[in-house]
């Protein structure tokens, strides 16, 4: 089969074109690192894509499950990309859900620097947690 034929594309280059990596590279180093998976099956980055086929992309803490609606070998614009996939509800559910949970668990970021008074507590601090222990 031809994979410059319309009836089917190549996992890294669908990838690409759908945008959801930046470059084929990063694209292939996914799919070689097991994070993409082709109806629960891991793939080969020259893995023939077809319509219909469900992909499970893990990037980051995040797991998109989309099922694949068009084809396309070239990168286009971010309309063009979506228009390539549909993420299911469930996986959608569950981004949101742990996106609230990392924000809600997030350490808080200071005003400002600590100053020299506030570096020198933290340094006491820290060294009376070594000697109790030891």
């Amino acid at each position: 089969m031809n994979d410059s034929s319309n009836d089917s594309v190549r996992l890294d280059k669908w990838l690409w074109a759908a945008r959801f990596f930046k470059t084929r590279r990063l694209a292939v180093e996914a799919i070689d690192g097991g994070k993409v998976k082709v109806d629960g099956v891991r793939a080969k980055p020259a893995k023939a894509i077809k319509p219909g086929a469900e992909l499970s992309i893990r990037k980051g803490p995040y797991e998109h499950v989309v099922h694949v609606l068009g084809l396309s070998e070239r990168r286009g614009p971010a309309k063009e990309a979506q228009a390539l996939y549909a993420e299911t509800p469930e996986s959608v559910e569950r981004r949101e859900a742990l996106a609230a949970e990392l924000k809600a668990s997030s350490v808080p970021v200071p005003d400002s620097r600590p100053n020299k008074r506030d570096r020198r507590r933290l340094a006491e601090f820290k060294q009376r947690g070594r000697g109790d222990s030891g």
